[in-house]
């Protein structure tokens, strides 16, 4: 007999139906045995009367998520027996056979209850989590979502194409997953962290219009949006493309369907923004700002450089800035919560953190006798400060202020609860630097994605001010999390060489890294740009989860560690061996 999957059963009354599932509860009364069985579908009532006795007999046995085929009529509960609450709540099959398919020890964790199960476990036995409904939507939504994206990117004439795992090392700004090649001694593999050089190579290979679901791979420390070792991402270009906004419009109606149409949320604005990169660090500290709230971080340098608080008025005079940011109600902080954002700060290198609460339309704060009433007022009427509001300040150079009262603004948006989950805003960041300083190792490095075309092209190279140069490239940006990266490439030779000659690297090193698509740029590239989506991340944002984690099938822990296989773990030294390697110890 044909298997019904649970809710389909509704519309079954008075037949002959067989289900499968797990035994999602049991319930002895009176001699009438009550079993809950699941499916990904949903839960059916069977009941079992001692008339079955076979059956019966195996009801009794019957434990949580024993794998069990009962065949029955489906019957209407009686009217003071319906549960309301459950789709299948106005029916039960009637059992008259019943098949234990496979049995279940003692669970090491629930998977029929909302009880709180700490992460750790939760990977351990993840083939057990994942039966739990809120995973089960988790994995059929993010099939829906790839479907939706599938269907916009076919119909838009994209081509999907599957490009190499095992390829070359490259610099895109993360650890590479390295590969010993056995048939190449002293060799290796590096496992992508993106499709980069492939999918340009595709536009010189005369591809129109290329997408995939990529499998990316980054040696990078995990965190709650971003998970360990690899991800994956909507990758595609677009060849004969000049220019990034081609790239943004194709796109962009994607993404509003997903926010509205898959995830069924609000966008805060339905025209998307762009942000130059400068503006948005000028106006939240953050080049992937969440506009939900406001709280932008505004410019006090001129109103406070002649103030007697000298702490403002010498960042001013030593080439810094004082900005400041006014946070509604903040008022109602108590003292040690004021004392833990100033903790926080100083984290991001500030002194101590400076506010003024405005009270009956005055200033109150210590720093308040440095000031006139008249700049005080010029102060808080800048801020557009009213009573009950704080306003906090950032004294120093201009990156330590940014930095600081960037953090802030997220610290006080989480505090105040400001962040509304039913709310998507969008954003393009545009006009990157090209490059950028590198403090730790004291030198010149690419800020971003080393294979852009700089705005100018190879004279644009040729200034003094390297800092200066902008790359054609753009980032979209969702509640305050990136979710996209793109650019229009270099398909030029020369402006390649160019790039990373100014960091000091010959021919000889681009050719080594990029020898192929070098050759390849020489043969009638045409102009092309694309972008690559975070699906992992977007997916987070969209479900309103706060860690990657929920949202994937098999992540790993904190740690990298992947607790249910139990990898990374030691390999055969014979393998090894093969693979002409050594393990020294640390």
């Amino acid at each position: 007999m044909e298997r019904t999957y649970t809710t389909d059963a509704v519309e079954q009354i008075g037949k002959t139906i067989t289900v499968k599932g797990w035994v999602n509860a049991r319930r002895d009364h009176g001699g009438v045995i009550f079993i809950d069985v699941r499916d990904y579908k949903g839960v059916l009532q069977l009941t079992i009367h001692p008339q079955a006795e076979a059956a019966f007999q195996i009801g009794q046995d019957l434990r949580d998520e024993f794998v069990i085929k009962a065949t029955g009529e489906i019957k209407e509960r009686e009217e003071g027996l319906k549960n309301p609450n459950l789709e299948t709540g106005a029916i039960e099959l009637v059992v008259s056979e019943l098949t234990i398919l496979n049995k279940s020890e003692a669970l090491p964790i629930q998977v029929n209850s909302a009880q709180f199960i700490n992460e750790e476990s939760r990977l351990k036995y993840r083939y057990l989590d994942l039966r739990r409904p809120k995973m089960q939507m988790m994995l059929k939504k993010r099939a829906e979502m790839y479907s939706r994206i599938r269907k916009y990117m076919d119909e838009r004439e994209f081509i999907e194409i599957q490009t190499p795992i095992l390829a070359n090392s490259s610099p895109e700004g993360a650890r590479d997953f390295l590969i010993p090649a056995r048939m190449h001694p002293g060799s290796f593999y590096a496992l992508p962290q993106a499709p980069q050089q492939f999918k340009q190579l595709l536009m010189v290979g005369g591809v129109p219009r290329y997408y995939q679901m990529a499998a990316c791979f980054r040696d990078e420390d995990p965190r709650a949006d971003r998970l360990y070792g690899e991800f994956y991402q909507l990758d595609m270009e677009m060849s004969f493309v000049e220019d990034g906004e081609e790239v943004r419009t194709t796109i962009e109606p994607l993404i509003v369907d997903l926010v509205k149409g898959f995830a069924g949320k609000k966008l805060l604005e339905e025209k998307i923004p762009r942000i130059p990169y400068s503006e948005s660090m000028e106006r939240f500290g953050i080049d992937k700002p969440d506009l939900r709230y406001g709280m932008e971080l505004v410019e006090l340098s001129d109103e406070v450089k002649d103030a007697g608080f000298s702490v403002f008025a010498n960042a001013v005079k030593d080439g810094g800035c004082v900005k400041a940011i006014t946070v509604k109600g903040a008022s109602e902080l108590s003292r040690s919560q004021i004392d833990n954002f100033t903790e926080i700060a100083k984290r991001e290198g500030a002194g101590g953190l400076a506010y003024i609460t405005v009270k009956d339309g005055e200033a109150v704060s210590p720093i308040a006798k440095f000031f006139t009433p008249e700049e005080l007022k010029t102060i808080i009427t800048k801020m557009e400060a009213t009573d009950g509001d704080v306003i906090f300040f950032g004294a120093d150079k201009r990156e330590v202020v940014n930095k600081v009262l960037g953090k802030l603004r997220i610290e006080f948006a989480n505090h105040f609860k400001l962040k509304d989950p039913n709310i998507v805003a969008l954003c393009w960041i545009v006009d990157f630097p090209f490059y950028e300083y590198d403090e730790q190792n004291k030198k010149l490095d690419f800020g971003h994605n080393p294979f852009s075309m700089p705005k100018g092209g190879l004279e644009a190279l040729k200034a003094e001010d390297k800092l200066g140069i902008l790359a054609d490239q753009y980032d979209m940006v969702m509640n305050g999390y990136e979710i996209c990266s793109g650019g229009v490439r270099n398909h030029n030779p020369d402006v390649l060489y160019e790039v990373f000659g100014v960091l000091g690297y010959d021919k000889a090193y681009v050719e080594s890294k990029f020898g192929a698509m070098l050759s390849a740029f020489k043969y009638g590239a045409p102009p092309h740009a694309g972008c690559a989506y975070g699906l992992d991340r977007m997916f987070m944002e969209l479900m309103s989860e706060d860690n990657v984690r929920e949202v994937v099938a098999f992540p790993k822990n904190g740690s990298g560690v992947d607790l249910m296989t139990g990898s990374p773990s030691a390999a055969e030294p014979k393998l090894i061996k093969e693979l002409g390697i050594k393990i020294v110890e640390g």
